[in-house]
């Protein structure tokens, strides 16, 4: 059963919350692009409805890179908790399983003690491997397999590898970007490794939540705006210092972390390959392409995400949603 509403310029018809039953702990997922605003709005819920926020980034996860990942302040995550920050070091590795069970793990804590878990977050792996109950492969990173496969890239292109996957797994490589390098090798190498195509190994067990998925989006000027004053707010708080600190803590640039949006860029112009402004610029134009990645993830036609009206109220089209939804839920 779907709910309508109408608010006097559009009917939108809003997707029933994601659910296995309907006495199961509510899990409420705010998704979209880089610099759409999540982080206020998700901040804004959990105080208002006594909520915890779930990360979601898989950049967020590193200790020491706050800048440039964009994480919440510390005077944010004072008034709200947070958790799935800083979980690793920049030169250790997060498998996706992982991060899975450290999700589970957050989300089942948060509900036992009568609060609220948000889930909150751009990147779409994490979000669907949680609501969609992924079974990930347990394929323990063979490092030897991803340099072979990593210079490969280099020598023949990324388009190459990526036409090497298609051959193997059709299915994983028509969800891959060619240009997402990293995951193109990771589903090489699950497939590899274990002679089965990654899309076989990845079934789904959806866990036992009521789902209730939120999307934030802005017009796409706003957003590009939004993005450079971001940038240039990393810049003015300190985003070539944090990139010093790292370098002199013996993280080189060879590290997956340190090839992240913001990090790559200031290594160019640390390096003297670039000029100071040409490395913003280019943080700022690897953004841009990053939201269209994003946006392949996060389809604005996904009947499970309800996409928030821009330039409304969205905390309290969320807040009146989340309680018709539980009207609904307590009459079932």
């Amino acid at each position: 059963m779907n709910i309508t509403t109408d608010d006097g310029r559009r009917t939108t018809t809003v997707p029933e919350a994601q659910r296995n039953g309907a006495d199961d702990p509510a899990l409420v997922v705010i998704v979209g692009p880089t610099a759409a605003g999540k982080t206020a709005l998700s901040i804004e819920l959990a105080a208002v409805l006594g909520g915890e926020i779930v990360s979601a980034d898989s950049r967020q996860i590193y200790r020491g890179m706050d800048i440039g990942t964009a994480k919440a302040t510390s005077e944010q995550r004072a008034r709200v908790p947070h958790h799935l920050l800083d979980v690793v070091g920049p030169d250790d590795v997060l498998t996706l399983a992982e991060y899975q069970r450290l999700a589970y793990a957050a989300i089942d804590d948060i509900l036992t003690r009568g609060r609220l878990p948000i889930l909150v977050g751009g990147t779409g792996q994490y979000i669907h491997a949680v609501v969609e109950g992924w079974s990930i492969p347990a394929v323990a990173p063979r490092l030897e397999l991803r340099a072979e496969l990593e210079e490969k890239a280099q020598v023949e292109g990324a388009a190459a590898l990526h036409g090497w996957l298609a051959q193997l797994d059709p299915v994983a490589a028509s969800r891959i970007d060619y240009r997402n390098v990293r995951r193109v090798i990771r589903a090489l190498e699950v497939c590899l490794v274990t002679g089965q195509p990654i899309s076989e190994l990845q079934r789904k067990n959806p866990p036992a939540y009521r789902i209730k998925q939120f999307g934030v989006i802005r017009p796409r000027s706003e957003l590009y705006a939004r993005i450079d004053a971001r940038v240039d707010q990393m810049l003015e708080a300190g985003l070539v210092e944090e990139v010093r600190r790292l370098l002199a803590a013996g993280y080189g640039w060879e590290l997956p972390a340190m090839s992240g949006l913001g990090y790559h860029q200031v290594g160019q112009y640390l390096q003297g390959e670039v000029m100071l402004t040409e490395a913003v610029a280019l943080i700022k134009k690897q953004t841009r392409r990053f939201v269209h990645q994003q946006q392949t993830w996060f389809r604005a036609d996904d009947p499970t995400i309800y996409w928030l009206e821009p330039g409304g109220e969205p905390l309290a089209e969320i807040v009146s949603l989340l309680a018709t939804w539980q009207t609904s839920a307590d009459r079932s």
